[in-house]
C-alpha cells in the first residue's frame, strides 16, 4: 500500500536524478515538489520505504527510457 509520502519521496529522488537539465519538464516538476517538501540531509534512495523505493525504480526507469 502506497501513501502520499512514498509517492512524494520518490518522485523528489527521480525528478533530483533524471532531470534533463534547468529547462526540463521534470526539473519544473522538481521545483514544484520543493514547494512543499523538504528533504533532511540524510535523504536518498537508502531511506525510503520498500513502497518508495519500489516507485522510484519504475519512474527513473520510465524517465531513462524517454
Amino acid at each position: 500500500m502506497w501513501d502520499r509520502f512514498d509517492i512524494v519521496e520518490a518522485y523528489y529522488l527521480a525528478f533530483l536524478h533524471c532531470h534533463g537539465g534547468q529547462w526540463s519538464p521534470e526539473y519544473r516538476r522538481l521545483c514544484k515538489i520543493l514547494t512543499y517538501f523538504k528533504p533532511g540531509q540524510g535523504f536518498s534512495e537508502a531511506t525510503l520505504s520498500e513502497n518508495g523505493l519500489e516507485i522510484y525504480e519504475r519512474l527513473t526507469a520510465k524517465l531513462l527510457k524517454e
